[in-house]
């Protein structure tokens, strides 16, 4: 149940940073180099949300608690 909610959790947080990078990239537009772009995405806080949202749902994935899965019968 917590691995669901932190699996959709981290889904949306890694949306939510992805859709504003891709939004920025209208920034190589108006000029931008790319050291200056790295050092606004740097300043902003909406750029982390995609790495902490991948790491929410990778941590929700491969972290399961048990070491063996629980539908397998021992044999």
């Amino acid at each position: 149940m917590i691995r669901g909610f932190l699996f959709l959790i981290g889904f949306g947080i890694s949306v939510a940073g992805g859709i504003s990078m891709i939004a920025y990239l209208n920034l190589f537009a108006t000029g931008m180099s790319i050291m200056e772009f790295v050092k606004f995405l740097v300043s902003r806080p909406e750029s982390y949300l995609l790495p902490i949202g991948i790491l929410l749902v990778a941590g929700s994935i491969y972290l399961s608690g048990t070491r063996e899965p629980e539908f397998r019968d021992d044999e």
